[in-house]
């Protein structure tokens, strides 16, 4: 079992930054790990993934270029850099991780974590 817990999220300005992080309690390094997100009456989609090294990334074409997933394996936790946020991203935030990468690409991973609320205002 892994426990994943997200932090960083916030009330921020459209334009504006985040920082997202997702901890895990214990060694994630064999793990490749997501954020997805999921705003009110809609569904949870895919955001962007990182393989267990972080030598292979892939992005959501609504983030693609403003965003960047990284993860540090010596403090098990794994991070979103948002930039030029827009409203639409106003979602609730949630990592994910599994052994798989392909899997939790898919958004099946094995663990989750309770998700970080993100507001972006006009």
């Amino acid at each position: 079992q892994v426990q994943l817990v997200e932090s960083g999220g916030g009330l921020v300005q459209a334009g504006g930054s985040l920082r997202l992080s997702c901890a895990a309690e214990r060694t994630s390094s064999t793990y490749a790990m997501a954020w997805f997100r999921q705003a009110p009456g809609k569904e949870r989609e895919f955001v962007a993934v990182i393989s267990t090294r972080g030598s292979v990334t892939y992005y959501a074409d609504s983030v693609k270029g403003r965003s960047a997933i990284s993860r540090d394996n010596a403090k098990n936790t794994m991070y979103l850099q948002m930039n030029s946020l827009k409203p639409e991203d106003t979602a609730v935030y949630y990592c994910t991780a599994d052994s798989s990468y392909t899997t939790v690409r898919a958004g099946l991973g094995s663990y989750w974590g309770q998700g970080t609320q993100v507001t972006v205002f006009t």
